[in-house]
């Protein structure tokens, strides 16, 4: 009789709390547990030329790392998951520390676990996104950063292959990924593939290579901003940047930065129309006929 099969046998004579009392955790090797927080805005850019007024545009928050590795680079806010913390429980926390807010949207977004990705150790990262209205954000940087600032986001598409077989298809692409604070650039370039062979789909993402990003902490940012474009179609979600009322020209300009292009109006105002109800107030501009002011359908289904 093998060893597993007596071990097995030995188990089935056991109640479950003598089993747990006798269970040696140190059997498994344990990689430490990471969330890494993608927190996005709308914020006005800061404009080279004073004459031009400053516009609105999707920006992310990032933190200069003060310690090893990668001391000195800007990456994701975050840190590790305590043994007595869920991992949702972990997000805020980091967010909380990182950003000083609570209590605002938050959803997980996705977990990395390339055995590489740290030169630590293994680490296995889960990421959220959340989204903000800027107007209600106070900067902190936390423990492990020196510093905490905003960077506006622009990807081009640098490469596009497409290979047809007989089971169905492979598309690589190769992506520039380019982060402005308004005095620092940072770059990489991402690689993407996605494989159909007949009803398997599978898709993977890599960094080429990166310039003041650190960890894979680019394609991370990738992906959250293809789910979040993806997301503004479908839900509710980019009312998460808005201030409690708005004017309905402020929420379409919301959608156009998110979506990277120029809505009609009509369409637009028809396309939301169910989701918003007006206050009977008007936000007053000098100048200008007051426009009214919405909020969110307090009974509509959430989306």
């Amino acid at each position: 009789m093998d060893g597993s099969r007596s071990d097995d046998q030995k188990h089935d004579q056991m109640s479950e709390q003598q089993f747990l009392a006798t269970y040696n955790v140190g059997d498994y090797e344990r990689p430490s547990v990471t969330v890494d927080m993608l927190v996005f805005t709308i914020r006005n850019e800061t404009q080279s030329n004073y004459r031009k007024l400053a516009e609105p545009a999707l920006q992310l928050l990032m933190i200069r790392r003060g310690g090893h590795p990668y001391l000195g680079q800007w990456a994701l806010p975050g840190g590790f998951v305590s043994m007595d913390e869920s991992l949702e429980e972990a997000a805020r926390r980091e967010l909380s520390t990182e950003t000083g807010l609570d209590n605002i949207y938050l959803e997980q977004l996705y977990t990395w676990g390339d055995v590489h990705r740290d030169p630590r150790t293994r680490v296995i990262s889960c990421s959220y996104m959340a989204l903000v209205d800027s107007s209600e954000l106070e900067l902190e940087a936390g423990d492990d950063a020196s510093e905490a600032d905003w960077f506006r986001m622009e990807q081009r598409l640098v490469e596009e292959k497409r290979h047809i077989h007989k089971h169905g298809r492979i598309t690589e692409r190769r992506i520039q990924l380019i982060l402005t604070n308004g005095t620092e650039e940072l770059s990489a370039v991402i690689e993407t593939k996605e494989s159909i062979a007949g009803r398997v789909r599978s898709n993977s993402i890599r960094v080429m290579e990166a310039q003041g990003i650190a960890f894979d902490h680019a394609k991370i940012i990738l992906y959250a901003l293809e789910r979040l474009r993806s997301k503004v179609e479908y839900t509710d979600i980019a009312f998460n940047l808005m201030p409690d009322t708005f004017t309905l020209t402020a929420l379409q300009k919301v959608y156009e930065i998110i979506g990277g292009k120029k809505l009609l109006a009509a369409a637009f105002r028809r396309k939301i129309a169910d989701r918003v109800v007006e206050t009977g107030e008007y936000a007053g501009s000098a100048g200008h006929r007051p426009s009214r002011l919405y909020r969110l359908n307090p009974d509509r289904p959430a989306i």
